[in-house]
């Protein structure tokens, strides 16, 4: 099994000398504990996992001697199991102010949060990791994707190129550390193992009552759906539940790290917006197990190959902005003309609209409805279309063409 180094890795190491407490959330089987592990090589700090029921009994019953059994530094894992902890970490980092005395993990973002909102507040430093981005794939230590041309020529010079279906290929194998370190040849059989521990363990940690195979066919529907606008009714509709449930079990996909939402980009001086978020997978190889895709080849070439697309190309930025520890800033556009701009997204004070599209020759048309942007009260600046273009190339000067290969 070959380590691949990850991006969040400095950033780790920098709020170590800064916070007492530095949190990792994200989902199962990501890299979290084996990233921290690394990193504390030749260190004096000791490791502790919450999977084991002793060591989560002693935590639950009895946190004040667990701290004593494991003094920090101290690397706690799957620290969710056992929230009680909480506020005796907080006594701690507040009588010692020692920094970096607790690292931990947990892959239950919801009642995790709760617990680091209530105790550790202005106290830890929280950071959310995703399955590899292609920049880690490819060994290279990029820092937030932006449409700036000299940024991506930089980028071009260092990554790996690949083609239309070079491309397919990583969107169908996943981005899960298990299937590109060579633990697991068969990605399949990696995701179908996956799933029944995701919801055998995760999901019912935060929903004792879910029936395990409707929860199944409920994932398997919202696969089916990523890159496109929620649609709460249709989702419960075509999962046999609830509104009710279905909007709850969503939650928990966003709880866990297994989805998240683009919102439509608004304010008060752009009228007749749409106000549904579209919802993506973060991992596609999920979604391309889920929604039973036999090949890179069947899939590029299948109905939802558009869709699919899009939710790497969304995954992939957005991983970028959360692997430097920074928030994404990320939007869409649609109005009640169903003009669209697949993303927008906006910093330093400015607005970069960007298209996606499986195309190797985009045309400028496909910049059209970028200029809608220019009633916002955030300038509009450079835009893109990132498409299957080979090499990094411009459709006029204030619009570059991106290859996927590149964010």
């Amino acid at each position: 099994m070959q380590y691949i180094s990850r991006n969040l890795e400095s950033v780790v190491q920098k709020v170590t000398k800064e916070y007492p407490v530095v949190l990792i959330t994200g989902p199962r089987q990501v890299g979290k504990t084996t990233m921290l592990q690394k990193l504390m090589e030749n260190t004096n700090r000791s490791y502790v996992s919450l999977d084991d029921l002793n060591e989560r009994s002693i935590a639950r019953n009895d946190p004040e001697l667990f701290l004593q059994l494991h003094k920090p530094p101290v690397f706690i894992d799957e620290v969710q199991y056992a929230p009680e902890l909480f506020p005796y970490i907080k006594i701690y980092a507040d009588k010692y102010k020692e920094k970096g005395a607790f690292w931990l993990t947990g892959s239950q973002l919801f009642r995790l949060m709760k617990g680091v909102q209530e105790s550790l507040a202005g106290r830890a430093a929280v950071l959310s990791m995703t399955s590899l981005s292609q920049a880690e794939v490819c060994g290279e230590s990029a820092g937030p994707f932006r449409i700036d041309f000299q940024e991506l020529s930089l980028r071009e010079k260092k990554r790996e190129p690949a083609d239309t279906m070079g491309i397919f290929e990583r969107i169908y194998k996943g981005s899960m550390p298990a299937v590109l370190n060579g633990t697991v040849s068969n990605s399949q059989i990696f995701y179908s193992s996956y799933l029944n521990t995701y919801i055998e363990r995760d999901v019912k940690a935060l929903s004792e009552a879910i029936d395990s195979l409707k929860f199944l066919r409920f994932i398997t529907t919202v696969a089916a759906r990523s890159g496109q606008m929620l649609n709460i009714l249709d989702i419960a509709q075509d999962a046999d539940i609830n509104q009710a449930q279905a909007k709850s079990w969503l939650n928990i996909l966003e709880a866990l790290g297994t989805i998240f939402y683009l919102h439509p980009y608004s304010n008060n001086l752009l009228k007749r917006l749409v106000k549904t978020p579209k919802l993506y997978f973060y991992d596609t190889g999920l979604v391309c197990y889920l929604t039973k895709w036999s090949s890179p080849q069947t899939l590029e070439s299948g109905a939802m190959n558009g869709a699919i697309l899009e939710t790497y190309v969304v995954a992939e930025i957005a991983k970028t902005y959360l692997n430097c520890g920074m928030e994404p800033f990320m939007y869409y556009y649609r109005d009640k003309d169903a003009k669209e701009i697949d993303i927008i997204l906006e910093h330093d004070g400015v607005l970069n609209p960007i298209e996606i599209k499986k195309t190797a020759a985009p045309r400028p048309e496909l910049i059209k409805t970028f200029h809608l942007l220019d009633r916002a009260s955030v300038p509009r600046d450079k835009g893109a279309v990132i498409c299957m273009k080979p090499n990094l190339s411009a459709i006029n000067r204030d619009n570059y063409i991106v290859p996927v290969w590149m964010v």
